[in-house]
C-alpha cells in the first residue's frame, strides 16, 4: 500500500484522500501512527478525506435513509407542522428557500434549492450541559415516520465511534494524547442533518447563481457525510471548484473552521457547495445525504495548539468561546445579516 506522501504525489488532482480507519482500529501502534500520518497529509492538503474500514452497520446507515426518505415524501402541509422558527435552534424541518449558506460568508445570493431534518443530539443531560443548556433545543418528532427516532439513534451511535476514531488518529497527528480531543469534545453540539435535493418535473430552473446548497466551509471540528452517488457535491482546491462522489459504503470526512483555527491552520477548512443539476436536464433529479455535524463544546475556548505552534509559524488567533463562534454562523446561514468572520473571543 502506498505511503500517504506517495497518494499525494500520485494524485496531486484528488480533492479527498483515502484514509482507511480499519489499521487504526484493529492493528497495533505502527498501524495507528500510520493512519494519523495519512489522515495528517490529507487535512494539510485538502481537508477532505474519504473513509474506508470504519466498521459502522450498514443496515443501521441504510435505515436512516429510508426513514428520511419516507419523512420527505409527505405533504407539504405535514412537514411543515415540524418547523422550529427560533433560528438559533437548529432542529426540526428546513423548506425549500429557507437558508443559503453564502450568508455565512458575507456573500448575496438567491436560497438554496434543498429541504432537512435536523435533529440535534438526544443525551445532552447532567451537569456538563447545564451551563449551556441554550445551545441543546429539544428535538421535534415528526408523527410520521414512526420509526424516524429509532433509525436515528442506531444511525448516532454508529457515527459516534467513527467521529471518535477519527478524532482520535487525529490527536496522535498532533503530538497530543490519544483521547485528547474526544474528551474536549464529549458536550459537544452534534447535529445531524438529513438532506433533501429535489427537483420535480416541470419545474423552473434555478436563478444566476442559485445553489442546492451555497458555498461554505464547515463551521466546527468535524463533519460526516453519508450521501447517494447522484453528482452535485463540488470541493474547491487550487483555484478551481471538482466533483467528488461518495463510493456506497464509504464517509467523506472533511474538517471545520473551528477545527483549523485549533490546529492554526495546520489543517484546511475547505470551500464546498452543491451544484443544480444541469439546466438541459429532463424529469425529476434528486439527491439525497445526510451530515453528522460535530460542533464542539460551547463552554470551551478555543486556542491553538501548542504542537502547531513554531518561531515560523506563531499563533494566528486569539482564544474563541465555541458557544459564540457557532451560534453566530447558524444564526448567519439564516438571515442576510453579515456574520462576524471572528465572533466574540471567551
Amino acid at each position: 500500500m502506498n505511503e500517504p506522501a506517495e497518494i499525494v504525489a500520485e494524485h496531486p488532482e484528488l480533492v479527498a484522500y483515502p484514509v482507511d480507519l480499519e489499521p487504526f482500529r484493529l492493528g497495533g501502534d505502527d498501524d495507528r501512527e500510520a493512519v494519523a500520518r495519512a489522515l495528517d497529509d490529507a487535512c494539510q492538503e485538502t481537508g477532505f478525506l474519504v473513509l474506508t474500514g470504519h466498521g459502522a452497520p450498514s443496515d443501521a446507515i441504510a435505515e436512516f435513509v429510508a426513514a428520511g426518505d419516507e419523512f420527505f415524501a409527505l405533504p407539504v402541509e405535514e412537514k411543515h407542522r415540524w418547523i422550529v422558527e427560533d433560528p438559533a435552534a437548529n432542529c426540526g424541518y428546513t423548506e425549500l428557500g429557507r437558508e443559503a449558506l453564502a450568508y455565512t460568508l458575507g456573500e448575496e445570493t438567491p436560497p438554496d434549492l434543498f429541504e432537512a431534518f435536523t435533529i440535534a443530539r438526544e443525551d445532552a443531560d447532567g451537569p456538563d450541559f447545564d451551563a449551556v443548556r441554550s445551545y441543546f433545543h429539544p428535538n421535534v418528532w415528526p408523527t410520521e415516520p414512526a420509526h424516524l427516532r429509532t433509525a436515528f439513534l442506531a444511525y448516532e451511535a454508529a457515527m459516534r465511534e467513527v467521529a471518535d476514531t477519527v478524532m482520535q488518529a487525529m490527536a496522535l497527528a498532533l503530538d497530543l494524547p490519544v483521547d485528547w480531543l474526544v474528551d474536549r469534545n464529549r458536550a459537544g453540539v452534534i447535529t445531524v442533518r438529513s438532506i433533501n435535493y429535489e427537483r420535480a418535473p416541470g419545474s423552473p430552473g434555478p436563478e444566476p447563481g442559485q445553489m442546492r446548497l451555497g458555498a461554505h466551509t464547515d463551521y466546527g471540528v468535524l463533519t460526516l457525510l453519508t450521501a447517494d452517488e447522484v453528482p452535485g457535491l463540488q470541493v474547491r482546491r487550487h483555484g478551481a471548484w471538482h466533483p467528488l462522489s461518495v463510493a456506497p459504503g464509504t464517509f467523506v470526512c472533511n474538517i471545520g473552521d473551528m477545527l483549523a483555527r485549533w490546529t492554526n491552520d495546520r489543517w484546511q477548512s475547505t470551500l464546498h457547495r452543491v451544484v443544480p443539476p444541469p439546466s438541459d436536464a429532463t424529469g425529476s433529479a434528486r439527491r439525497r445525504s445526510i451530515a453528522r455535524f460535530l460542533d464542539g463544546d460551547p463552554s470551551l475556548t478555543i486556542e491553538c495548539i501548542p504542537s502547531c505552534i513554531t518561531a515560523e509559524n506563531p499563533a494566528r488567533y486569539g482564544p474563541v468561546n465555541a458557544g459564540a463562534w457557532l451560534r453566530a454562523k447558524i444564526v448567519g446561514g439564516r438571515s442576510r445579516e453579515v456574520v462576524p468572520q471572528d465572533p466574540p473571543t471567551s
